[in-house]
């Protein structure tokens, strides 16, 4: 009984490093599998296959979920083809699979320029900051650095002429329409002006009527009394007799 115990045991501990070795054996043959993929991808990566190259490491991924180089080399394969949105997600992921400063340094270099050609300035600055935070030696990233912070300061200045711009845009409109109000008022005003000319103008004309009326009333009164005049003078001269 205590024999057969002890085979038992035996028996037991035998099947149990037979299924570590199979483990161990199956993760090799994976790691083997995704280091493959990741050699081929690199060979179309180098051919400028960027598409072929990046399928590839997606197969090395799928072999082994936690490869980080495959991680990383997704996101320079999906840079290489104008994807920087979804090239910055592969570096972000590769930065928390290392642990290595250095490697974490470029997952955060190459997200930097991902930022960067996304036209995401800002976000760009601090990503080349943690960079050379975890290698203070990266020349590289200290000329993109130095690069984006000066593209920074443009797009500010740029943003900040369009803004006066258009508040001076704003201030020329109110002015216009301001002015346009003034004239409105102006011509109102004469208008106003004119109408009050006419109307003296025709008061005026009324009076200068009324006179010429007068005038003409003592010209025919005068006339009549030069007529009766003349009258007057030729019976008179009827009268006289020429000797």
């Amino acid at each position: 009984m205590f024999r057969k115990t002890i085979y038992m045991e035996k028996q037991s501990a035998s099947k149990i490093l037979i299924t570590v070795i199979f483990l161990a054996l199956a993760e090799i043959i994976n790691a083997q599998s995704d280091k493959k993929f990741i050699r081929q991808g690199n060979r179309e990566y180098e051919k400028d296959k960027y598409s072929e190259a990046e399928t590839s490491y997606r197969r090395a991924i799928d072999k082994n979920k936690g490869s980080a180089d495959a991680v990383f080399n997704i996101g320079d394969a999906l840079y290489k083809q104008n994807k920087f949105d979804d090239a910055g997600k592969q570096f972000v992921d590769n930065h928390y699979l290392i642990e290595d400063k250095e490697k974490k340094s470029a997952s955060l270099y190459n997200l930097g320029n991902s930022l960067l050609m996304a036209n995401k300035v800002q976000e760009s600055i601090e990503a080349f900051k943690g960079s050379l935070k975890l290698n203070p030696s990266n020349m590289e990233a200290k000329y993109n650095l130095a690069y984006a912070q000066d593209l920074l300061k443009q797009q500010q200045q740029k943003n900040q002429e369009q803004q006066d711009q258009n508040k001076n845009g704003q201030n020329k409109d109110q002015n216009e329409k301001q002015g346009n109000k003034d004239q409105e008022q102006n011509q109102d005003q004469n208008k106003e002006q004119q109408q009050q000319q006419q109307e003296q103008q025709q008061e005026i004309s009324k009076e200068d009527a009324q006179r010429l009326l007068n005038a003409l009333a003592n010209d025919e009164k005068n006339v009549q009394e030069k007529v009766k005049l003349a009258k007057a003078m030729k019976a008179k001269v009827r009268t006289v007799k020429n000797w």
